[in-house]
């Protein structure tokens, strides 16, 4: 009987993996939300419905599977290692009552995962096998922004100006990166970034970014037992995310002219170092610098199919970078023979993959899909395969992507890659523009600054220091938001387009704060399909109630969620909520504020059981 494999994350990635499994007969059990875009193409009954973070659900997939895998590597680790090491409890044949545990496999292995998680100790494990990285140091962690900016002028020492400051975890596309060109960047810089653990890197003046997907193999015991590359693609990025993939990389001033035949083989044989000091089976991509004498400095490592390697469906179809996660995953891909030659070798001359990512209005993304559906490339040498997810059009997110590919050495590729491209740069062009228009506060331009995903308003500038607290939540919780100021009396119509256009600039939640007659968050809310949180703030007169009852006593069918009088933190804790429901970053940062709630009330409770009460008051409370 085939053996299952069980994947945490139903996004793209998981989806084309599912496409790839259906025609081998593999059968694939997707954890995630019901109606993601893997299970709209593989509804098994063996998917698993909840958060692919939270560990009780993880453990009940690895109960209906063979093997684990990911999707992402933002995932539980500590409950993997469990499960790989110590097992998951799965029910006897002689019932419920007694149970048993059951090894599952996980690949690539929770070691390298936990590693892949912390971006600095991932390049200090390269650095430590010989693998070349861009020079780093860590930053002050947890002090105030005095001696993070003091240790950034320490950083200033060592490499110069400009460097990098970037999150160690939980940064993407761009997303917890700040450029810093000079010292006046320190305190922008602290503040965008300061409440996380951060580290410098020295900038590397790279004229190309290329990656190269590796095949990882080992045995049961751990040994590695083949690492085997993909040929080298160049990729292009559009706001710190990827826009296009050129199969092979441009050698052509686009490309940077550094990107020969003999640097393509030196990546080749990098990447494939790289794979080899890591554990567990499954493709890796592995990013990579070029700088203009060929210098290659390895960026970083996805332990995982990557949006780089999508092109491999149409240029290597015989073994797409799904069918050798699968192959590999379950041990099905033979040792090579020593000398034997590459078996990974494309079926096609070039390829071009070009990234559909929504732009300002939920249709800005249809030229682009138009142009690949279209018969314009019939009678020539080029063939276009189109891939959309199934997944909502957001501003900045991907939703597809196209691939060309050319049976010759023609340029033919090169022209519907430009093609391409100015219909990318449009529809960028329109989202940047449309989000300056309707963004009031100014933002750093070093800062790559995704679009506002809760926009945050109030009927006076009086209202500020109330919500205050809660955008500093948003602040720490990482949440992309913007601040504004709209009178349901006094701007109606500016309040009326705030609240009908916001859903298609990105926005997911609206928090609105208003006293008195307190009628903003109502309105808004009857002008939005989004949720909307309303703030009731305390006035001169009635203490807020008045706004309190103005907000939650809205009619039936207009639904307003309220928060206590004041209580902005609330309002952006369940906005981060709401955002948390569909996206598991929000949530496990969510999940770990409330571990440290409670970690904090027990602490205290165990101090005043200790101490007493008399002198938990004098010390705790003053008294």
């Amino acid at each position: 009987m085939p053996r299952t494999i069980g994947v945490l994350g139903g996004g793209q990635l998981a989806r084309m993996l599912c496409e790839a499994a259906g025609p081998l007969g593999i059968p694939v059990a997707v954890l995630d939300q019901p109606g993601c875009p893997a299970m709209q193409c593989n509804p098994s009954a063996l998917n698993v419905f909840g958060s692919f973070k939270d560990a009780a659900r993880i453990r009940e997939l690895a109960r209906r599977v063979d093997v684990l895998t990911v999707e992402t590597e933002h995932v539980n680790v500590d409950v993997l290692e469990e499960i790989a090491t110590v097992g998951v409890d799965v029910p006897t044949l002689a019932g419920e009552k007694k149970k048993t545990k059951k090894i599952v496999p996980v690949h690539p292995s929770w070691r390298t995962l936990r590693l892949i998680q912390n971006k600095f100790d991932q390049k200090e494990h390269f650095f430590k096998h010989g693998i070349p990285i861009a020079p780093q140091m860590a930053l002050s962690e947890g002090a105030g922004g005095d001696a993070l900016e003091e240790s950034m002028q320490m950083a200033a020492s060592n490499f110069g100006f400009p460097f990098m400051v970037k999150a160690k975890r939980d940064s993407y596309d761009g997303r917890g990166n700040f450029k810093v060109a000079g010292q006046a960047d320190f305190a922008r810089a602290a503040e965008a970034l300061g409440a996380r653990a951060l580290y410098a890197e020295q900038w590397v003046p790279f004229v190309a970014e290329l990656s190269v997907m590796v095949i990882r193999t080992e045995d049961d015991d751990g040994k590695l037992t083949g690492v085997y590359s993909y040929p080298v693609v160049e990729t292009v990025h559009e706001d710190s995310i990827c826009s296009l993939v050129f199969m092979p990389p441009r050698t052509t001033s686009g490309g940077g002219g550094a990107v020969t035949p003999e640097t393509c083989a030196a990546a080749r044989r990098l990447a494939e170092k790289t794979a080899s000091s890591l554990w567990g089976r499954g493709v890796f991509a592995v990013e990579m610098f070029v700088q203009h004498d060929g210098t290659l400095t390895v960026n970083e490592v996805a332990p995982r199919p990557h949006n780089s390697g999508h092109l491999t469906i149409e240029s290597t179809p015989y073994m797409s970078q799904f069918k050798a996660q699968l192959y590999s995953v379950l041990d099905m891909i033979p040792p090579r023979r020593e000398n034997e030659g590459n078996f990974l070798v494309p079926r096609v001359k070039q390829a071009v993959m070009v990234n559909i990512i929504g732009g300002a209005h939920a249709s800005s993304h249809l030229p682009l899909v138009e142009l690949a559906g279209s018969d314009v490339f019939l009678g020539t040498s080029v063939d276009a395969y189109l891939h959309m997810y199934g997944k909502e059009a957001r501003p900045n997110r991907k939703i597809g992507h196209v691939t060309v590919t050319s049976a010759t050495e023609s340029q033919e590729t090169l022209p519907l890659a430009a093609a391409a491209a100015t219909l990318i740069d449009t529809a960028a062009a329109i989202r940047r523009d449309r989000l300056a228009a309707d963004t009031s506060s100014s933002s750093s331009p070093s800062l790559v600054s995704p679009p506002p995903l809760v926009t945050v308003t109030m009927g006076s500038d009086s209202d500020m220091p109330v919500l205050k607290a809660g955008l500093d939540v948003l602040a720490r919780f990482g949440v992309p938001f913007e601040v504004r100021i709209t009178s349901a009396h006094r701007t109606p119509l500016l309040m009326m387009r705030l609240g009908q256009e916001a859903a298609a600039r990105g926005v997911r939640v609206m928090i609105a704060a208003a006293g008195g007659a307190a009628h903003l968050p109502g309105m808004l809310a009857s002008e939005t399909p989004l949720p909307v949180i309303g703030v009731p703030v305390k006035a001169s007169q009635l203490d807020g109630v008045d706004s309190l009852l103005s907000i939650v006593q809205m009619p039936r069918g207009i639904p307003t969620a309220t928060v206590g009088i004041n209580n902005s933190t609330n309002a952006a804790l369940l906005a981060i909520r709401i955002l948390g429901s569909y996206d598991p970053l929000y949530l496990s940062k969510m999940e770990t504020y409330m571990r440290d709630m409670a970690t904090e009330v027990e602490g205290k409770a165990a101090e005043l059981e200790r101490i007493g009460y008399a002198d938990y008051l004098g010390t705790r409370l003053g008294k």
